[in-house]
Protein backbone atom coordinates (compact mmCIF):
# COMPACT_ATOMS: atom_id res chain seq x y z
CA UNK A 1 0.00 0.00 0.00
CA UNK A 2 1.16 3.46 -0.69
CA UNK A 3 1.51 6.02 1.63
CA UNK A 4 -1.12 8.26 -0.55
CA UNK A 5 -3.27 5.44 -0.11
CA UNK A 6 -2.89 4.81 3.45
CA UNK A 7 -4.14 8.91 4.07
CA UNK A 8 -6.84 8.42 1.98
CA UNK A 9 -8.13 4.92 3.96
CA UNK A 10 -7.08 6.91 7.39
CA UNK A 11 -9.43 10.03 6.31
CA UNK A 12 -11.88 7.68 5.60
CA UNK A 13 -12.00 5.85 8.84
CA UNK A 14 -11.47 9.51 10.72
CA UNK A 15 -14.55 11.19 8.89
CA UNK A 16 -16.43 8.49 10.44
CA UNK A 17 -15.12 7.58 13.85
CA UNK A 18 -16.37 5.12 16.42
CA UNK A 19 -14.79 2.11 17.72
CA UNK A 20 -14.90 0.03 14.38
CA UNK A 21 -13.30 2.91 12.48
CA UNK A 22 -10.74 2.80 15.37
CA UNK A 23 -9.79 -0.55 14.40
CA UNK A 24 -10.01 0.20 10.58
CA UNK A 25 -7.27 2.94 11.50
CA UNK A 26 -5.01 -0.07 13.10
CA UNK A 27 -4.93 -2.06 10.67
CA UNK A 28 -4.30 0.09 7.84
CA UNK A 29 -1.55 1.42 10.17
CA UNK A 30 0.22 -2.03 10.53
CA UNK A 31 0.18 -2.30 7.32
CA UNK A 32 2.32 1.11 6.86
CA UNK A 33 4.05 -0.39 9.65
CA UNK A 34 5.24 -3.54 7.66
CA UNK A 35 5.66 -1.80 4.26
CA UNK A 36 7.61 1.40 5.55
CA UNK A 37 8.08 1.20 9.15
CA UNK A 38 7.12 3.04 12.08
CA UNK A 39 8.33 6.30 11.18
CA UNK A 40 5.91 6.60 7.55
CA UNK A 41 3.55 5.48 10.73
CA UNK A 42 4.20 7.83 13.06
CA UNK A 43 4.22 10.88 10.09
CA UNK A 44 0.74 9.64 9.66
CA UNK A 45 -0.54 9.42 13.18
CA UNK A 46 0.68 13.34 13.59
CA UNK A 47 -0.71 14.36 10.22
CA UNK A 48 -3.87 13.38 10.67
CA UNK A 49 -3.94 13.55 14.74
CA UNK A 50 -5.12 10.27 15.05
CA UNK A 51 -3.73 10.22 18.48
CA UNK A 52 -6.50 12.50 19.33
CA UNK A 53 -8.69 11.04 17.54
CA UNK A 54 -8.30 7.26 18.45
CA UNK A 55 -5.43 7.54 21.52
CA UNK A 56 -3.08 5.98 18.83
CA UNK A 57 0.79 6.32 20.44
CA UNK A 58 3.24 7.91 18.18
CA UNK A 59 6.62 5.33 18.80
CA UNK A 60 4.09 2.20 19.43
CA UNK A 61 2.55 0.04 16.83
CA UNK A 62 -1.30 0.25 17.19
Amino acid sequence: MTLERARQLLATQVSFGGGYNRNGARLILADVIREHGQAAADQLIREMRLDELFGFAIGQAP
